[in-house]
């Protein structure tokens, strides 16, 4: 592991700074735009002593920025196994001139990862509003408001004007929005359709940044944070020749993995998540039905 210190001398954003002068220091011909993303979004950066994972972060004269670098990782390139997705009018939910709602695929990001040039449903969506619109000399502006799972199918929200951002996060922070997923777990005998439970617990990252990321159960007094959610099972099913139960998911928090870790932890891992202890399947078995407020209501119909 390389730690490496720079001074900034100047006003420029991390991403632009790091890809300038981390060459120099760290003894590389260059390192690409992707690569210093992976490192500032993987926990490896601080500017000042504070940890920073936001590659548009503006640097002022004199910070100091430490990178950790750990080679093997850093020249290390994961191919996904994306869909090709495109959004279409079948594919949009609900919009209007500030929102829009899309039903989105299983195995396509929501937005850009650290692989270079991998497509993702902001990219998708952008391109649907611009092919709308083509007298527009720039693309449209579509804001990311929360996230799936690059697996979890379902409705999912962007906004389309900055001037509601502000509004609808608060709607997120406050839980204004009534969030229900569908998710299928192998039928173990116990649970019966009509069976009602309740998953409230501290949760966060149970694992080193360095590995892939896994939250589960963690104290308050660690840093856990409080997560809810209310479960209710409705119909046994079959899938991929499987007997299952269909449960559905009403958030109360929205945590990283909630539903995931929650359901794990009581015993009913969704199918295909073998993160937290899910048989393999063809996917992961977690959808995006519905998504409420006063103003709105959208739902998917369509899950697997």
């Amino acid at each position: 592991m390389k730690i490496i210190k720079l001074k900034s001398e100047n006003k420029i954003s991390l991403n632009e700074f790091l890809q300038k002068e981390l060459p120099l220091k760290a003894g590389y011909k260059q390192i690409s735009n992707s690569k210093i993303r992976r490192l500032i979004i993987s926990h490896c950066v601080s500017v000042n002593g504070k940890e920073i994972i936001r590659p548009g972060f503006i640097l002022f004269e004199n910070s100091t920025v430490t990178v950790k670098i750990d080679e093997e990782k850093l020249l290390y390139e994961k191919q996904p196994d994306d869909i090709k997705f495109e959004v279409t009018e079948k594919s949009v939910l609900f919009e209007n001139d500030d929102l829009i709602f899309i039903d989105k695929p299983p195995f396509f990001p929501v937005e850009q990862t650290i692989v270079n040039n991998r497509d993702n449903l902001h990219d998708a969506v952008v391109r649907y509003l611009w092919k709308k619109n083509p007298e527009l000399r720039n693309k449209p502006y579509v804001g990311i408001m929360h996230r799936l799972d690059r697996e979890t199918s379902g409705v999912i929200l962007f906004t389309k004007n900055r001037n509601v951002n502000k509004e609808i996060s608060q709607m997120f922070q406050k839980h204004d929005f009534i969030k229900k997923y569908a998710a299928v777990v192998e039928d173990n005998y116990l649970l019966k359709p009509g069976k009602k439970f309740t998953v409230e617990k501290y949760m966060g990252r149970i694992t080193s940044k360095s590995q892939k990321g896994r939250w589960g159960e963690l104290p308050e007094e660690k840093g856990g944070v409080y997560s809810k959610t209310d479960f209710e099972v409705m119909q046994k099913m079959e899938i991929e020749g499987r007997k299952c139960l269909l449960i559905e998911c009403t958030l109360f928090t929205g945590r990283t993995h909630q539903i995931r870790v929650h359901l794990s932890e009581a015993g009913y891992p969704v199918l295909g998540d073998e993160l937290y202890g899910g048989s393999p399947a063809k996917r992961l078995y977690l959808h995006s039905k519905e998504l409420t407020s006063e103003k709105f209501s959208v739902k998917s119909t369509e899950m697997w």
